[in-house]
């Protein structure tokens, strides 16, 4: 894309800062890990490691280096027009301008690298609200690993669009994601295939965490990263790099009030059913798998999850593109409804809003467009 080639657009100011004491740790723990050798993980200015997690800092940083000659690292730039209005320092890190149009290429693409010799020929299934669909298909073609992606019938048609130009097999299973995610290790086993969870999945969390990773590295003084969250996986990366070397990081969540499974399992001590409606938010849609690893992540790292309606999430898509001339989805943009609800007024550090994807169809946009003209 031309903005994320050119490093910049409207309202935002690129993201260059001073070196400190923890990009320097980042860098030694990047050089120690990539090395195999394992660097002290105990240092005082380092906290508390996230021991009982099935993902560690290490498991981040390989993946990092794994994925990096395919994905771009994206733009982590301060807004100036959103620190102006809501009276705080914030910046945007752009994984809308990720290569697939989301964050997604990361996790994925460091599960089809780990695959063993024999499961990548016989190939890969998975299932998606579009996004991670698309990871998926990306990845496939960039490693010679055939994939088969399962959606369900109420995906967006910009996502089915790109998915069916990608060259996996694509098969719509069910009316929501749910009965998508339910029927999708079934097809897997059936056809011999390795099923890739798009959140429950220790691969596809630290290649997630990657995300979290750049940013601190970038700007290791932020003080809260907002992150959109569905089933966690992206929000479990940022659990795990920052329990370890940034425990004075805040971590919030962002989701849909219209499909809101990791708010209400917050609030219930334990994953719930509940009752998925629709939303811009798509692909924060639908339920969290029973047992799934990101729930504990969430649940011991994250300080609140906010809640945001469907004009929260329009006016955030709108203005993003009114000011800055960024395309983003609604789950791209709920972290900025959060920020404009409230959940985070008076922060005197900067604040990260995670903007993870920007793949919206164009009845989408232009139906508010139209609406706020």
């Amino acid at each position: 894309m031309v903005g994320a080639e050119a490093g910049g657009c409207s309202g935002l100011t690129p993201g260059a800062k001073p070196e400190n004491s923890r990009s320097s740790d980042f860098r030694a723990v990047r050089a120690g890990y990539i090395g195999d050798r394992h660097p002290v993980l105990d240092r005082r200015s380092w906290g508390r490691a996230v021991i009982s997690s099935p993902v560690a800092l290490h498991d981040v940083v390989r993946a990092a280096a794994r994925i990096a000659p395919f994905v771009r690292r994206t733009p982590l730039e301060r807004s100036v027009p959103l620190s102006a209005e809501l009276g705080i320092d914030v910046w945007l890190k752009l994984e809308c301008w990720q290569r697939t149009g989301s964050f997604k290429l990361r996790g994925a693409l460091n599960r089809l690298l780990t695959l063993s010799e024999e499961a990548r020929a016989r190939g890969v299934a998975t299932c998606s609200a579009g996004n991670h669909g698309l990871g998926v298909a990306e990845a496939s073609w960039l490693t010679g690993v055939p994939a088969t992606v399962v959606v369900p019938g109420n995906v967006s048609s910009a996502k089915l669009a790109g998915l069916r130009l990608s060259g996996a097999e694509v098969l719509i299973v069910g009316a929501d994601y749910d009965e998508a995610e339910a029927r999708a290790p079934e097809i897997a086993a059936s056809l011999g295939l390795t099923f890739v969870s798009p959140y429950d999945d220790p691969a596809v969390v630290a290649g997630a965490g990657t995300v979290t990773l750049e940013i601190l590295e970038e700007l290791p003084e932020a003080g809260t990263l907002v992150v959109p969250i569905g089933g966690g996986g992206l929000a479990a990366g940022a659990a795990v790099v920052a329990g370890t070397v940034a425990p004075g990081l805040r971590l919030v969540g962002a989701q849909a009030a219209a499909s809101p499974a990791m708010h209400a399992a917050l609030a219930a001590g334990r994953l719930v059913p509940v009752a998925d409606r629709p939303t811009l938010a798509d692909g924060l849609a639908g339920n969290v798998a029973a047992g799934s690893m990101t729930f504990p992540l969430v649940r011991d790292a994250f300080a609140a999850i906010a809640l945001v309606d469907e004009a929260a999430i329009g006016g955030a898509m709108l203005t993003l593109l009114d000011r800055h001339r960024v395309v983003v989805e609604g789950s791209g943009a709920v972290g900025l409804a959060a920020l404009r609800s409230g959940a985070l007024s008076g922060s005197s550090e900067p604040v990260v809003l995670l903007v993870s994807g920007g793949n919206v169809a164009t009845d989408v946009l232009s139906g508010l467009l139209c609406a706020g003209s």
